[in-house]
């Protein structure tokens, strides 16, 4: 049994002074107490819950996509020893049959493989997100020309199979033939996000009444908000269920733009994610990402051509940026934690601290540099 103090991130969504206790893997009790009942050193140490990022493509030197039990756990590795305590990596735009090999592996080395500390692959990894390859050739930004698809539910199935149900979430683009169908078709069985997509504010209206209540990193890969033609922001903006994400590393979205969105669609319906790519916690250099070069210079990831591929940022830092950019610390978190849960469908398992649920714990300073981690009860940083 293990108790710690501080200001803790509670269920509404705010700090508040108090303690939890861990007993064995779970969350035993969580009281709230008068600040000045705490140290002085307690009162500048926050105590959130583990991040969830449910989009992302890789780490420490290597893709999801690599298809691979080796890289599976390495990338569930760094992602939990680095405050990402629940993860939902990305595919890419390939082949059916790459995706299906990529998906199957996935899916068992959640079944087999282990972590250091004990920790199981399957605590960390609780999902597959589905980016491609049902998208624009336009908007492909760095996804691979060679193997858009044109949208299928009888594909999408087999992945599904492939992953043991593990995919989460898949993207579409709404314009494209057979898009409408698959969203209608389909969204009983799966979530939906609109991306890499050149569709206008009637398209994406449209897909969103018929079941697509998400937005894959807003403002990337898809025509801009202008007062003539607002677009598929506009009508997320209008669809009080849709979810949007957004990439905070400092690259993609200018600081005046991650506030404003904020202030748009309101804290509850904002997303962090990464969006990161192999080179993420590695040195400067040439990489790869769904088989094309990447060159990587600082937290900057471009294609030959200059096109931005993915970050090379972890989600914890990006909340971090954006709290430095502005974005009030208790939206940044819930952007981080509880609203990527909700996305997915994990809100039962993780996103918030409460009695019962797993201790997936991250405690940090008064400037959220992050001092521990703790996954299922563990202390796996720190």
């Amino acid at each position: 049994m293990r108790t710690i103090r501080g200001m803790i991130y509670t269920e509404r969504m705010c700090f508040e002074p108090g303690e939890i206790t861990i007993e064995g893997e779970w969350i035993g009790r969580m009281e709230r107490c008068e600040a000045k009942m705490l140290t002085d050193k307690e009162t500048q140490t926050y105590i959130l819950p583990g991040l969830v990022d449910i989009h992302f493509h890789g780490c420490a030197g290597y893709d999801f996509c690599d298809g691979t039990a080796e890289a599976v756990r390495a990338i569930a590795s760094y992602e939990m020893t680095h405050g990402t305590t629940t993860i939902c990596p990305a595919t890419m735009t390939l082949s059916e049959e790459q995706l299906l090999g990529i998906c199957a592996a996935g899916a068992e080395a959640a079944e087999t493989e282990t972590l250091p500390g004990d920790i199981p692959v399957k605590d960390v990894l609780r999902g597959i997100y589905l980016e491609g390859p049902f998208i624009s050739e336009e908007k492909k930004g760095a996804q691979n020309p060679a193997y858009i698809h044109k949208p299928d539910l009888a594909m999408l199935r087999r992945l599904q199979q492939a992953a043991k149900g593990m995919i989460r979430m898949a993207v579409v683009a709404p314009e494209e033939d057979g898009a409408m169908e698959l969203i209608r078709d389909g969204a009983g069985e799966f979530r939906f996000s609109i991306a890499h997509t050149c569709a206008d504010y009637e398209t994406a209206k449209a897909a969103m009444e018929a079941g697509v209540h998400h937005v894959t990193h807003l403002y990337n890969a898809m025509p801009p908000f202008t007062h003539r033609k607002p677009g598929v922001i506009g009508a997320a903006a209008e669809d009080e269920k849709t979810r949007v994400e957004l990439i905070c590393d400092g690259i993609h979205i200018h600081p005046c733009v991650v506030k404003s969105t904020f202030k748009l669609f309101g804290a509850e319906r904002m997303v962090l994610i990464s969006d990161s790519m192999m080179a993420t916690g590695m040195e400067d250099g040439e990489y790869a990402l769904g088989g094309q070069p990447v060159t990587v210079r600082g937290n900057r990831a471009l294609l030959k051509d200059g096109t931005i591929a993915g970050s090379a940022t972890n989600l914890y830092d990006c909340m971090r940026t954006a709290i430095q950019m502005g974005v009030p610390k208790e939206e940044a978190v819930r952007a981080a934690t509880r609203n990527p849960a909700e996305a997915v469908g994990l809100e039962e398992e993780c996103g918030v601290l409460q009695p019962g649920r797993r201790a997936d714990i991250l405690v940090a300073d008064g400037k959220f540099a992050l001092l521990e981690v703790i996954k299922s009860g563990r202390a796996v940083k720190g």
